[in-house]
């Protein structure tokens, strides 16, 4: 039997959509099933804002009477301010090992996006390129972390192989604060930071604005990077009701200068760690394992998801400096909370400034994620 294509038109479908990776990943050592239950608002109009702005289609694969593959098919108008407005993305790809399953899903993609006027296209990005972004091409042998992609090895052989090639990689640091650490890095972790520069926590009472500081920072310093789209205040307000509850004041740190707020570095618990063995449900106990490991165990291991310094100073030796200075700010916090590991994603590929800062203090680079385009 060939494959179908089945377009996901309702709820039902949409369950089967979600449950696919479930499936793939079903004998995987290292794919860690995310929470059914986040999945669904994830894919929710109601919950993310980006199902609001954006057209998406999402498309299930079908043989031998068994759901083999998924992916979707997204445009965002949101691209065009970043110079892309001829590009359509692809995401949510995972398919067992099978040629034609690829063909047919990467086909229905590329159908969606002709269709509407696109002549580029570019992924995965699951959903936005704020999102799950990349596909796993190196680094199959550890566990993802949180809001991390984790795919099998042949994914990335079938999509080339139907003529996607290489546009951007993206990497993930993983930094052992219990490895000793290089004399210049130590040195590097311990300079102060100039008079006019003071280091702050995050103020829990004052919490609505400062996230509102945290993203604006955010879009000034991510400005003009490859694809970047600014985050939405939809999305702002999203993302301190996702966050809050994970945030630590200890491992979020702003750097002021002359008093205005100019960088900042957020640390996440790696909440993979708490969910691994939890087979994506919380019920009837998963929620009281997730709890206690969280509030009582602790994680082990964190993730950089969210850092920036305003263009403004960027290039001046002061933000040269600032993200040593926020690093080093939350690297001691980080190791008196029990963490032993820490990873900074994403870091683009031409990103040398940061890669270098990473490399003196002992990160290396140990996944990369690829993103693919193809012209249509």
């Amino acid at each position: 039997m060939g494959v179908k294509i089945i377009p996901v038109t309702d709820k039902r479908l949409l369950r089967r959509f979600i449950e696919v990776p479930y499936t793939v990943h079903l004998n995987g050592r290292l794919w860690i099933p995310p929470l059914r239950v986040e999945r669904a608002q994830n894919f929710s109009p109601r919950h993310n804002d980006f199902f609001r702005r954006a057209e998406v289609a999402l498309f299930i694969a079908e043989k031998d009477g068994r759901d083999a593959g998924r992916i979707s098919a997204q445009i965002d108008p949101l691209l065009s301010a970043a110079g892309m407005a001829d590009v359509g993305h692809f995401g949510c790809l995972s398919a067992i090992d099978d040629s034609e399953v690829f063909a047919a899903l990467t086909g229905a993609a590329e159908e969606f996006l002709r269709e509407r006027g696109k002549t580029r296209m570019l992924g995965p990005f699951s959903m936005s390129i704020k999102e799950e972004m990349g596909l796993l091409v190196e680094g199959f042998d550890t566990p993802p972390m949180l809001l991390m992609g984790h795919d099998p090895e042949y994914a990335g052989p079938h999509l080339e192989r139907l003529g996607l090639v290489k546009e951007k990689d993206v990497y993930a640091y993983l930094t052992d604060l219990t490895a000793p650490m290089s004399k210049t890095g130590t040195a590097m972790l311990r300079r102060p930071p100039a008079p006019n520069v003071v280091l702050r926590g995050l103020d829990f009472s004052n919490y609505e604005n400062e996230i509102q500081t945290l993203v604006d920072i955010f879009n000034d310093a991510w400005s003009g990077n490859w694809g970047f789209v600014p985050m939405t205040q939809a999305e702002t307000s999203a993302l301190g009701k996702h966050l809050r509850l994970l945030l630590d004041k200890r491992l979020v740190r702003f750097a002021e200068v002359d008093g205005q707020a100019a960088g900042f570095i957020v640390v996440l618990p790696n909440l993979n760690e708490a969910i691994r063995d939890l087979r994506g449900n919380l019920f009837p106990l998963g929620w009281v394992k997730l709890l206690w490991r969280l509030k009582v165990r602790g994680a082990r291991s964190a993730r950089v998801p969210l850092m920036g310094v305003r263009r403004g100073i960027s290039g001046t030796m002061q933000g040269a400096a600032m993200p040593l200075h926020l690093i080093a700010s939350v690297w001691d916090a980080a190791m008196e909370m029990g963490f032993r590991q820490v990873e900074l994603s994403w870091i683009l590929e031409e990103n040398l400034p940061m890669r270098r800062i990473l490399e003196k203090f002992g990160a290396r680079r140990y996944k990369t994620y690829r993103i693919y385009g193809k012209s249509l």
